[in-house]
């Protein structure tokens, strides 16, 4: 071979050098010093109805995570004690996970137990092992006993933001380029967010949202008048509420117009928080679905949550943990306040009663000739007993 024909080999050769050492540099781990940093994996995004027309979410509330195999059960039966511990809670998670398929989980609070969790990073890696592991899109708020171990409410909202596949967020941010970008809103707590979801496939509203989620943390402790009291969500977090909501259904509003046959019909949303608001209480004299078994621990504050979500008129069910045994839906409003069940182990429950977890799923209206907006929002639960159960299956809201 001559030397003019070597010298597009060569060239040849240079280029694929070149982008070898470039895609190093994009892998999920780089070198820093002495030290590798990882990168984390983000799930596929946006959010978005699946192409069957279908959202599914799975709600996990309080699963008192502590430090894995050494940490016992609470409240089951003695001939389950000997070998129950934090190792259940991770086992029904997966199992939950694998029967249903979900499109995403909402983790609602009490997601590690403080005073079990000698190290608070470790136990939440090892309480989210199991949706990391399956790729799925996650997203979190904090209860009132998260903060009880080595970090904060702030620093563990930044840790779990940083994990993979969560869409977490520490707390909203408003885009003003008269301040420079970015800058994050002024709100109490750590861990208040909405996230949008998205029309189905190939849709005429697959660029639009039909389903809105709010996140709120509800606290932890605090004193009020002198008394020590559950956490509350504050006016400032019911303002960006509202904010919210107006400026996400003036958006809608414009994309669903009737305009090519598409329903006019503002998107409904979806709240989820850890602490139950004072009005539940009300609900022990009301029709409800599932059980209503223990006194409702609430904040002594009404800071006017239930007449936010009246006055913004999308919020169609809220969902709650906190209190273990009761796994009841009850209307009040005509907003749907439901709670998730004990999910985990080494929260307190009731022996015999078996750990539960809850599925909220939305279904699209079906069009002429493509997915519409929302038509209906059902619920039912499932027990981690043997067959799996489901029970207490209902419809939230429908177009009507």
């Amino acid at each position: 071979m001559d030397s003019e024909n070597w010298r597009p080999s060569l060239l040849y050769l240079a280029f694929l050098l070149a982008i070898l050492h470039l895609t190093q540099n994009f892998l999920p781990h780089f070198f820093l010093g002495n030290e590798t940093v990882r990168i984390k994996k983000n799930p596929n995004l946006p959010l978005r109805f699946a192409s069957d027309g279908t959202f599914k979410i799975l709600q996990v509330a309080d699963m008192h995570f502590g430090s894995g195999g050494l940490t016992r059960c609470r409240d089951v039966l003695p001939s389950e004690f000997e070998f129950c511990s934090d190792l259940n809670t991770t086992r029904f998670l997966k199992r939950i996970i694998q029967a249903e398929n979900p499109d995403f989980i909402a983790f609602t609070g009490d997601n590690i137990f403080g005073s079990s969790a000698p190290d608070a990073a470790e136990s939440l890696f090892r309480a989210f092992g199991p949706v990391m592991e399956s790729g799925l899109p996650w997203a979190a708020v904090l209860g009132n006993h998260d903060q009880e171990s080595t970090m904060n409410r702030e620093e563990l909202m930044s840790l779990i933001s940083l994990m993979d596949y969560s869409v977490s967020q520490i707390n909203p941010s408003d885009d003003d380029p008269t301040k420079g970008g970015l800058i994050t809103t002024k709100i109490d707590g750590f861990g208040n967010y909405d996230l949008r979801v998205y029309g189905a496939p190939g849709s005429m509203l697959a660029n639009s949202t039909v389903l809105n989620l709010f996140f709120l943390d509800s606290g932890d402790r605090a004193v009020y008048q002198g008394i020590r009291t559950y956490g509350w969500i504050k006016e400032s977090q019911l303002h960006w509420l509202r904010r919210v909501s107006q400026e996400f259904q003036g958006q809608n509003e414009d994309s669903l117009h009737s305009a090519d046959g598409i329903s006019t019909i503002k998107p409904p949303a979806l709240a989820f928080f850890h602490i139950p608001i004072p009005e539940i209480p009300q609900l022990f004299y009301k029709e409800i679905v599932g059980q209503f078994q223990e006194g409702v621990a609430c904040s002594r504050v009404n800071s006017g949550v239930l007449q936010t979500f009246v006055s913004m008129g999308d919020v169609k069910a809220v969902f709650i943990g906190h209190d273990h045994t009761n796994d009841f839906c009850g209307n009040l409003d005509g907003i749907w306040f439901c709670y998730g069940g004990g999910f985990g182990y080494h929260g307190y429950g009731k022996a015999g009663w078996p750990r539960r977890a809850r599925i909220i799923q939305a279904e699209l209206e079906k069009g002429k000739n493509s997915w519409m907006g929302v038509q209906r929002i059902l619920t039912w639960k499932r027990l981690d007993d043997e067959k799996l159960s489901k029970i207490d299956e209902q419809i939230l809201w429908q177009v009507r």
